[in-house]
């Protein structure tokens, strides 16, 4: 694929495991923000986009070891993949990190004040991303995989009580931009990340867990956004009556 100023930054995420990770340290939102071109990111994230296209273009587009592509396996699989590899992470990573953020506010919240909204913050995120796994995994998902069951001949679909597949997909794509949004916030509130001189080791981990908590979201809603729903809706006008 060759990139340029207007190529969609959804499409280059779509392209190679490696365009992702270059966005990723551009700071480009690649999820949320998929449908906007390169330029646009750029500009959005203030970096420059020569910079970033130079990246791309250098980039060899091969797929990472262990890592698949998703746009042609069976949407069960992708499904399948989404709830044991990224809503398990997330379930598993906010018990740790709450703790951790509770810990480091209690020690240090009196010289750093940003502590505590980040606390609040990221209770937020987990919150929303628990509601919201529950509802993909009880509904969404279940709905996709009888479509595509469908589709290949094994039995009927009835019209879903949501009327049509793009409902859920809508609704889950305006909480996919509200994690990403408080994410991002968390990301300014700590700068980036960046622990300060008098951090302890309990403060790193926890901005460290934070950071890759926000990239593991990233990955999680790329592959809803820009993979899994378009296919779904695809798929339910060959299926449903």
């Amino acid at each position: 694929m060759n990139f340029n100023g207007e190529t969609k930054v959804n499409e280059i995420a779509l392209s190679n495991p490696r365009a992702r990770h270059i966005l990723e340290d551009a700071g480009i939102d690649y999820c949320c923000g998929g449908g906007k071109s390169l330029q646009e990111a750029c500009f959005k994230a203030n970096v420059p986009a020569k910079q970033v296209l130079w990246r791309l273009r250098q980039s060899k587009a091969q797929v990472a070891e262990g890592e698949s592509t998703w746009t042609n396996a069976p949407l069960a699989e992708l499904t399948k993949h989404i709830r044991e590899r990224h809503h398990s992470y997330v379930r598993g990573s906010i018990p740790g990190l709450r703790g951790l953020l509770a810990k480091i506010r209690e020690k240090h919240g009196g010289q750093h004040r940003e502590l505590a909204e980040i606390e609040k913050l990221f209770g937020d995120v987990a919150r929303e991303m628990l509601m919201h796994m529950q509802k993909e995994e009880q509904i969404l998902f279940p709905f996709i995989d009888t479509m595509e069951r469908a589709a290949n001949g094994e039995g009927a679909i009835e019209p879903p009580f949501f009327q049509t597949v793009k409902n859920p997909i809508y609704s889950m794509m305006q909480e996919h931009d509200s994690a990403g949004e408080l994410m991002r916030q968390i990301r300014m509130a700590s700068g980036g990340y960046k622990a300060p001189a008098d951090g302890c080791t309990s403060y790193q981990a926890a901005y460290q867990g934070l950071e890759e908590f926000e990239k593991d979201l990233h990955l999680h809603v790329h592959l809803e956004n820009n993979i899994l729903f378009p296919r779904a809706v695809e798929m339910e006008a060959t299926v449903v009556p």
